[in-house]
């Protein structure tokens, strides 16, 4: 068993992956999606699914790691931003080696933050920095440096 992907649903695939591609360094994995018919419809339960998107690899995983599958279907439906305390899926998370200076670029590309930059020692693991933010279109993602304790 391995896992695979992480799909987000985007208002607009191709800025959103852009993101993504500038402030964590995923990569397109070919080719680009433009997907419909029976088969997409009968498997999502969506009827008349049309969809458009691409596949990015993750960093940090190797050629064959997982993806993040950034999709935008041609008739979507809107939902509010989730809070961080919402049960079910909410936020991705990346190790970074500066949150604060990936936070800022997140901004400059017009991410925004949930929280505030903040640190705390975890007994017996280390010390975490990290802070909650959201991409432009509001998916909350999690940025995390870690400074372990020596073994």
């Amino acid at each position: 068993m391995r896992y695979a992907h992480t799909n987000i649903i985007a208002k607009d695939w191709r800025s959103l992956a852009n993101f993504y591609i500038e402030v964590f360094a995923c990569k397109i994995v070919p080719p680009i999606r433009d997907q419909s018919g029976d088969w997409l419809s009968k498997g999502t339960g969506v009827p008349n699914a049309h969809l458009k998107g691409a596949h990015l690899l993750l960093p940090g995983h190797g050629k064959l790691g997982p993806t993040l599958e950034i999709y935008q279907y041609a008739d979507m439906e809107d939902l509010p931003a989730i809070p961080p305390n919402m049960r079910g899926f909410t936020h991705l998370a990346f190790e970074v080696d500066d949150v604060a200076a990936t936070l800022q670029e997140m901004e400059d590309l017009g991410g925004k933050r949930n929280g505030e930059v903040t640190s705390r020692e975890i007994e017996g693991v280390g010390t975490i920095t990290f802070v909650y933010a959201r991409d432009p279109e509001g998916n909350l993602i999690e940025l995390q440096s870690w400074k372990k304790n020596e073994i």
